[in-house]
């Protein structure tokens, strides 16, 4: 072995509780104090305590909830970023060309008249134009959910 690297050993180390217990063990420390020992842990001694050092319980709900509000917060920002104005054009939609000249032609042009021809008589509005189908529909009804409205999706 290599002199001169390992700590003293004292065999006759004191141990000091803060309940006032005192015992000897070997230890590289002369005397050694502790909080709680086998005298006074309520595990030995059939005590009940409950210690809530600093309110840690009520730090943690508090951060809880602080983690909580900022999440509704970050969703209400991204609702409000997604959400497509309704005086848009249809172009905005990202629409197949073909379907949004047809639109435009029927006087559609913007994401509000979509939203009001499909109010006012729902699948059939848009269906009774000429040039439009199932699959137009289905198209302009996914991009208006992707924009963030309300509308029901259907399958052709």
């Amino acid at each position: 072995m290599r002199e001169d690297i390992h700590p003293t050993w004292y065999p006759q180390a004191t141990v000091v509780c803060q309940c006032g217990n005192t015992w000897q063990t070997g230890a590289t420390v002369e005397t050694i104090r502790t909080e709680i020992c086998s005298q006074c842990h309520p595990f030995f001694t059939g005590e009940q305590r409950i210690v809530d050092t600093e309110g840690r319980v009520d730090k943690f709900m508090k951060r809880l909830q602080r983690r909580d509000k900022i999440r509704q917060e970050i969703e209400q920002e991204s609702e409000a970023a997604n959400a497509t104005p309704s005086d848009l054009p249809i172009a905005e939609l990202g629409l197949n060309t073909r379907f949004e000249n047809i639109l435009a032609e029927a006087g559609i042009n913007t994401v509000q008249d979509v939203l009001n021809v499909l109010n006012e008589s729902g699948d059939d509005g848009i269906l009774d134009i000429s040039g439009l189908g199932n699959q137009a529909l289905l198209e302009i009804k996914k991009s208006l959910r992707q924009q963030g409205h309300e509308v029901e999706l259907t399958e052709a």
